[in-house]
């Protein structure tokens, strides 16, 4: 007797090429029924024999298409109503929402292969894609998942086209990008830097070529990706790099490259087995990749100028993710041209991606030389993702395109809620049961463009994921821009506000799926969060669950001078230490000479008087203070540039030096009571002391590494000696420090403790609105109960 069941799958299943799979899954068990696209994922009904009808719902997941992921099968017996065929229906746009939708993805090989071949229809087509690849999210205008709801809406489909968009069986049924050269997008390169109206199109007939041309010459592009512009030039011309630094006013700040292969690279760089995954897997991000010391360059090799990435101990790396990227660092039998370009975000510094075309053109003239550019609209910015290998396992440090809008599967279950992250690498987060979506990298808040951006981000992804916030999540700072905006938006819900360094600890728990019954050790070292006593808290160690946190620990109170001008003048920390530490602060010390003298007279009386210097616990502040008494860096022109050349420093140590330098551990109580404070003074007097006796930077580097390595092992020991806690969670921006989360992760795993580290959501500021989603959560049922 025949048998007809109703299956709702849902996860990542439009776009993907699922209805074709399980049409030609159907079609292979004789199986009839149909299949369609909802809000809430693909809704399919089959009728045949049990067995078959079984098999088929077995294999749903098994054997999925390679970008879907299947979140859950749920299935549902109705009455058979007689055979017939397996056909797929137009999409349904009623229902709630509940499908997801897939990042970008890389062009996959069958493209590019397409790509390259001279007799295919998609030869050196820039948007050739597949169900398997290309733009998704950045595109998405709505749901269900269909070409009607997307930036692709625009462009009609030629009849090679259309035929292969509604053939079942060809890898571009219902791939929502397709397009060729006959029915677009198309590409076209604009040059000169004259005024906007005034510019014109390149008249050669291939804007590729002679994109190319113009960087072998040293020119900077702006070119037009998924999520965004790029500002690209020749990677190895260090007039062409420095220009670029130059008009974008970046400082030191490392650019990323792209090469066309990891074989480019990996006389540069260490490529181990992890690392070449994530250069080469479908999300392609930037992967940081720790430069060899003593660099081989065979004939012939591509070698970045020095000024790519200068004093950073890693390179950043991607390869191609676009076909445009592909034809850009050439085809084979193409004429040579750069090996490796320069890819940074289109932006004027401080400001959101560029994404509109007529805006890239007027905000990016001041630095670029020409625009490749084309016409299919960008509907979500997406910058470019960024990790690193730290022990075998993936770090995120922007997690954006690849990963966005793929959600965190939560622990516990959490009311509609919208977390709006902190103010410094913004990316806020969308809860709703036993899911969290996070946005894609925002930015740092200060810019009004950036505001804007965030804003427009929250409603596209409240509208692709049908999230309907009931409560808002901001940081305690009283000044945050974003906690600001949640005040203003609210509109009669309520702002629950969420610790800095609380919401750190949660994010690392709610990532590892902790479900917060019993607490942690968090240690949450960062640069900068607002402590509860209004101080600026920065070296914390809290016993922590999602209710809660004690401020076991806490690196010893200095004063800021000055706040900002302190961050960038590393200088003025190492000079406030010295004083907190009492110790002189003498000429032959290079934080000393590095401070200008009437400079330095003005900070001897500030600190004398405490005039805007409130007290700070930083981790980041400390590292700051010994990467200027070291002699490393005295001048920050980007984020903690300071900390990442001490880092770069200490890996250039000689290994048989083990030694370290150590914290004194005093308790704030007389009685032994009150948190444990993690006094530096021992520490910055055995610095100073190896300087004089003319020791190496990279020595006291490596052990002021070891020093707080020492500090973190002793302070979860005795956390576990008085509350039987043995689980350690290291958060906050400071343990993007690969040699420092190491170093600490095995000392405390050695000693039998349980370690979480960052691997979904970045440890800084770019994951804190998972851990205040997960924070309110717990406020607002505990409200909800007691009310």
């Amino acid at each position: 007797m025949p048998r007809r069941r109703r299956v709702t799958v849902r996860g990542v299943v439009q776009g993907v090429g699922f209805r074709p799979y399980l049409y030609g899954l159907a079609t292979e068990l004789a199986l009839a029924g149909h299949v369609t696209n909802t809000p809430e994922g693909v809704v399919v009904e089959v009728e045949g024999t049990p067995s078959a009808v079984d098999r088929f719902c077995d294999r749903i997941a098994a054997q999925a298409p390679p970008l879907a992921r299947v979140e859950s099968v749920h299935h549902q017996d109705l009455p058979a109503t007689g055979g017939g065929a397996f056909s797929i229906l137009a999409s349904r746009a009623d229902g709630p929402v509940r499908t997801l939708v897939s990042p970008d993805m890389a062009t996959c090989a069958d493209c590019l292969d397409e790509l390259a071949d001279p007799a295919e229809r998609r030869y050196r087509h820039p948007f050739v894609n597949c169900t398997h690849c290309g733009p998704r999210f950045t595109i998405v205008t709505g749901v269900p998942y269909d070409r009607a709801h997307t930036t692709m809406a625009g462009f009609a489909m030629c009849p090679d086209c259309a035929r292969e968009y509604a053939d079942p069986a060809d890898r571009r049924f219902h791939a929502q990008p397709v397009a060729c050269p006959a029915c677009g997008p198309s590409l076209r390169l604009l040059v000169g830097r004259q005024p906007l109206d005034g510019r014109p199109e390149s008249a050669g007939t291939d804007p590729v070529t002679e994109a190319r041309t113009l960087l072998a010459r040293g020119a900077i592009l702006a070119v037009k990706g998924l999520g965004g512009y790029h500002l690209a030039c020749d990677a190895s011309d260090p007039g062409a790099v420095a220009l670029l630094r130059r008009r974008k006013a970046r400082g030191d700040k490392p650019f990323a490259v792209m090469a066309a292969s990891a074989d480019d690279i990996e006389h540069l760089v260490r490529l181990g087995p992890e690392e070449r995954s994530l250069l080469e897997g479908g999300t392609r991000p930037v992967v940081l990749l720790r430069r060899r010391t003593d660099p081989s360059y065979p004939a012939g090799a591509p070698r970045p100028a020095e000024a790519v990435a200068p004093g950073s101990p890693d390179l950043g790396v991607m390869l191609p993710y676009t076909p445009l990227h592909h034809l850009l660092l050439g085809l084979p039998g193409d004429a040579e041209g750069p090996r490796l370009l320069v890819m940074t975000s289109g932006n004027v510094a401080g400001e959101p991606i560029v994404t509109d075309d007529a805006e890239a053109l007027e905000r990016l003239a001041p630095l670029a030389d020409a625009w490749l550019t084309h016409d299919r609209p960008i509907q979500v910015p997406c910058d470019d993702s960024v990790v690193r290998v730290s022990d075998g396992k993936p770090l995120m440090i922007r997690r954006a395109r690849g990963y966005a809008p793929l959600p965190v599967p939560l622990p516990l279950s959490v009311r509609p809620a919208l977390a709006v992250g902190g103010d410094l690498k913004n990316a806020f987060c969308l809860g709703e049961d036993r899911r969290a979506w996070l946005s894609a990298h925002i930015g740092d808040m200060d810019d009004l463009g950036t505001q804007r951006a965030f804003e427009r981000a929250v409603a596209q992804l409240e509208s692709v994921t049908g999230v309907r916030p009931s409560a808002l999540v901001a940081d305690r700072h009283p000044g945050y821009r974003s906690a600001r905006w949640a005040d203003r938006n609210a509109a009669g819900r309520p702002v629950v506000r969420v610790q800095h360094h609380h919401a750190h600890v949660a994010a690392a728990m709610a990532e590892h799926g902790l479900d917060g019954t019993r607490p942690v050790i968090g240690v949450a070292f960062d640069g900068t969060g607002h402590g509860d006593d209004g101080a600026v808290w920065g070296g914390e160690i809290l016993l922590a669950d999602y209710d809660g946190f004690t401020r076991f620990g806490h690196l010893a109170y200095v004063p800021l001078p000055g706040g900002d001008a302190a961050v960038r003048r590393p200088y003025r920390m190492a000079l406030a230490h010295l004083r907190a530490a009492g110790i002189g602060w003498s000429d032959d010390l290079a934080c000393v000479a590095a401070c200008p003298p009437d400079e330095r007279r003005v900070l001897e009386r500030q600190l004398e008087r405490d005039l805007n210097c409130v007290p700070t616990s930083s981790m980041g502040r400390l590292f700051d203070a010994v990467s200027s008494l070291a002699g490393v860096c005295h001048r920050a022109g980007y984020e903690a540039q300071a900390a990442v050349e001490l880092e770069a420093a200490a890996l250039n140590a000689p290994v048989e030096d083990v030694s370290a330098y150590a914290f004194a551990l005093r308790a704030s109580e007389p009685d032994g009571g009150g948190a444990v404070r993690a006094d530096p003074a021992p520490v910055l007097a055995a610095i100073v002391g190896d300087l004089r006796a003319g020791t190496e930077p990279a020595l006291v580097a490596a052990r002021f590494h070891r020093a707080v390595t020492g500090l973190v092992h002793r302070i979860c020991v005795r956390a576990r000696e008085r509350h039987g806690l043995d689980t350690v969670a290291l958060t906050g921006g400071v343990f993007a420090n690969t040699l420092l989360s190491s170093a600490c992760a095995t000392a405390l795993r050695e000693d039998g403790f349980t370690v979480l580290r960052h691997h979904l959501v970045p440890p800084g500021d770019g994951g804190l609105a998972l851990g205040q989603l997960m924070v309110a959560a717990r406020a607002t049922a505990r409200t909800a109960t007691t009310g």
